[in-house]
């Protein structure tokens, strides 16, 4: 395979737990296709040369079994354990922890399988076709040591399902991230249309318009490197603790006050949709089935 060209990390760790299974797996199109599926498809019709995958040691079988034979044939696939004990040397830490460490901890655990510009996605998001291809014209044609984030409009991502976690963005007017913080249980109330998230002792509200980001990031391997340092801190501090998670907006959100580089912030034509609870599914098989319809997939991606 072609080392010249970006890979695709995909974060398919997460335990589920508001979805109630393994959401990463289950059947979306016509076919039986995940929403991992379709990234596939579009990363490899915008010419990414390889995916990794981040998934957990207990479903990591099953898992590569289905992917290997979908798309062992069109691209280089890899297979990486997010666990709790994958950290740097000599860092201790609660043993009654469960929770993965987070989303930064799961791109961090690909340090050795990946040596060449990267994007950075979720497994139960769908993108769009159009977000791969502005991801993969920042990492072949910009020769800075930038990274990037592709954006979305706040109200175009939420569940009417429940409250989501979301990575709030403040862009200058160059289009560089100034700011970006993981906000968590943002809502819209059904009632008023208010979109809000608790802060501290009341309530913080966002507006429609304001640009999130739905962990679709391009980075490039300095990012290991940035990630172990931080990571190494955050144990040390947090440790102990059951449930603290350490996340690419915050690690992102430290480089740019620190002044290690700069992030700039992509705008796609691309519509996001996905999954946080198991009442999403219907609207995104429809979602889906109207894209192949559309002739934007074809019937069987898989050929």
């Amino acid at each position: 395979m072609e080392n010249n060209k970006p890979a695709l990390l995909v974060l398919a760790a997460g335990m589920g737990s508001r979805y109630g299974s393994l959401k990463q797996m289950d059947a979306f199109g016509p076919n039986g296709e995940s929403i991992i599926d379709y990234s596939i498809y579009d990363a490899i019709e915008a010419g990414f040369g390889k995916v990794v995958f981040v998934v957990r040691e207990y479903f990591l079988e099953e898992f590569k079994a289905m992917f290997d034979a979908r798309f062992g044939h069109k691209i280089e696939l890899c297979y990486v354990t997010q666990e709790l004990n994958t950290l740097p040397d000599g860092l201790v830490y609660n043993q009654e922890r469960q929770k993965p460490w987070g989303t930064a901890h799961a791109v961090y655990v690909a340090h050795e399988a990946i040596q060449e510009p990267f994007a950075v996605i979720n497994a139960d998001d769908f993108y769009g076709r159009d977000s791969y291809k502005v991801l993969y014209n920042f990492l072949t044609t910009d020769e800075s040591p930038n990274y990037c984030v592709v954006s979305y409009y706040l109200e175009n991502t939420l569940s009417e399902h429940g409250t989501v976690n979301r990575g709030v963005c403040t862009a200058d007017a160059e289009g560089n991230l100034l700011h970006v913080v993981e906000c968590t249980k943002i809502e819209k109330d059904a009632q008023t249309g208010v979109i809000s998230y608790p802060d501290g002792e009341g309530k913080k509200e966002l507006m429609p318009d304001t640009l999130v980001s739905m962990n679709m990031w391009g980075f490039r391997p300095s990012y290991f490197d940035f990630a172990e340092r931080q990571l190494t801190n955050f144990i040390i501090e947090l440790g102990h603790e059951l449930k603290s998670e350490f996340y690419i907006p915050s690690l992102v959100d430290k480089l740019i006050h620190d002044g290690d580089l700069k992030v700039n912030v992509l705008k796609t034509t691309s519509s996001w949709f996905g999954v946080t609870y198991p009442e999403d599914k219907a609207a995104v098989q429809t979602q889906l089935q109207t894209l192949i319809d559309s002739g934007a997939y074809p019937p069987n991606i898989w050929d």
